[in-house]
């Protein structure tokens, strides 16, 4: 697995970031079988791993769709929708409000 030109391990120096893109190879027995390349970019490292993690499910089950039962039952084919939350007026932040003063 390459990513951004570099080695998985090079890229990835966290355990769970390795795991979470390897997991849908090692669902569907293609670890080893198949060579991918990747291209990522913004976000930290976990929602980087995410999403090559997805493309890597999507990749698989378009190449063969037999693997869909075993990608969907481990949930990789799920994307995660959680955004940041934007910020309101009148507040810090989206939910923090400034510093109240009763005086």
């Amino acid at each position: 697995i390459t990513i951004n030109k570099r080695t998985l391990e090079e890229y990835f120096p966290g355990v769970q970031d390795r795991k979470a893109v390897v997991s849908p190879l090692e669902a569907t027995d293609m670890l080893g079988k198949v060579d991918i390349w990747v291209r990522v970019d913004g976000g930290g490292p976990t929602g980087q791993s995410g999403a090559i993690m997805l493309g890597i499910a999507r990749a698989l089950q378009a190449k063969d769709g037999g693997l869909h039962h075993a990608l969907s039952d481990g949930g990789y084919l799920t994307r995660d929708g959680r955004m940041v939350e934007r910020k309101k007026y009148g507040f810090k932040k989206a939910r923090r409000s400034f510093q109240f003063s009763k005086r």
